[in-house]
């Protein structure tokens, strides 16, 4: 008869179902001692089955109130997701929490094995600031009992609190504010397709784009980073008419943007304008100063500690936050070019 899920599955339950000792479980999920390829492929077998995680805290869980809150981002070299981070850590600092660390580079396996690390660690809840995440492993998550807070996550759940920004109205501004500008001929370079927050941003900017009666224009991928932002600029150089303002979806592109075009001997903003998106600390001391939006990194990452902490005292507060997003404009932006200095048609009216 087969054994009942249980959130309290022990090492003691996979050996028993298993067959074996609990050394023999321990050896397999540690890869030590001697046991044969055979029998390790057989008890992990039964480790999946029965959706066992090894406690790696045991000794500081004795209460069963562990004082660790884990945290899933998408890219720590970014900084908007470094921010978030020690913004989280300092606010769960401030309420005797540890803090755990774990990054997806975007990659769905790497989303897993993450989910993974924090059901084996035991923590308390869990924040998943990043798009890569499967409704299969956040109902694994809730069912073991974590709260979980969530960053644009495009999953439904009542359980979930999830943290919004307002993707639609940063895009207005910008695109408005090059319009302002007199730019008609502008061009987007956004990330991987398959990210539901990365494709809001691109939605965002076309929705913009056709509201002022003009054409999205030239709509390239880029990887989020730099070098994917420094590929799209040699593509947007390369086209038969080149636009007088780059969009980017994120700060990081715009650095890459940048670049590309001042090798090829253009200016910022002088030749053609260049927007980010996050206002990380790079948009600071880029220059020209970038001209970004404001995404608030800082509270998004105290929101989210803020909210699992909420969680504990009240399971039925899972809720939806908003963090509004501001234009801050730098000196990457500048008018339009005119044919009289030879960048162009000038835009039209």
């Amino acid at each position: 008869m087969p054994l009942q899920r249980s959130t309290n599955v022990t090492i003691q339950d996979v050996a028993r179902r298993a067959g074996v000792s609990t050394a023999t479980v321990s050896h397999a999920l540690n890869l030590t001692g001697r046991i044969n390829s055979k029998t390790r492929q057989h008890v992990l077998a039964i480790v999946r089955e029965l959706k066992y995680h090894p406690n790696r805290n045991a000794s500081n869980l004795a209460s069963h109130r562990s004082r660790t809150l884990g945290i899933i981002v998408s890219d720590i070299e970014n900084p908007f997701f470094a921010v978030a981070v020690r913004n989280f850590e300092a606010a769960a600092r401030r309420r005797r929490y540890e803090t755990i660390v774990s990054e997806t580079n975007y990659e769905l396996p790497l989303m897993q094995r993450a989910a993974e690390n924090m059901l084996e660690q035991k923590v308390r809840a869990v924040a998943i600031l990043t798009s890569e995440m499967s409704s299969d492993w956040l109902e694994e998550i809730l069912q073991q009992g974590i709260p979980v807070v969530g960053f644009d996550l495009a999953l439904n759940s009542e359980r979930v609190t999830n943290i919004k920004v307002d993707y639609a109205s940063g895009m207005r501004q910008v695109v408005e504010h090059l319009y302002s500008l007199g730019h008609r001929r502008m061009a987007f370079v956004g990330g991987r397709q398959n990210l539901s927050n990365i494709l809001s941003r691109e939605q965002s900017y076309v929705a913009s784009m056709q509201t002022l009666g003009l054409d999205p224009g030239l709509i390239l991928n880029g990887n989020q980073r730099p070098d994917g932002g420094y590929s799209a600029g040699l593509d947007i150089l390369a086209a038969p008419s080149r636009p007088t303002a780059v969009v980017a979806m994120n700060d990081l592109t715009a650095v890459g943007l940048i670049k590309a075009f001042r090798c090829h001997g253009l200016r910022v903003p002088e030749d053609i304008s260049v927007t980010g998106f996050d206002n990380t600390y790079l948009a600071h001391y880029l220059e020209p100063r970038l001209t970004t939006v404001d995404m608030h990194p800082d509270l998004v990452g105290r929101s989210a500690a803020e909210a699992l902490h909420e969680a504990f005292t009240d399971a039925t507060r899972a809720m939806e936050r908003t963090i509004n997003i501001d234009l801050v404009i730098g000196q990457s932006t500048g008018p339009a070019p005119t044919p009289r200095n030879g960048h162009g048609p000038a835009p039209s009216s």
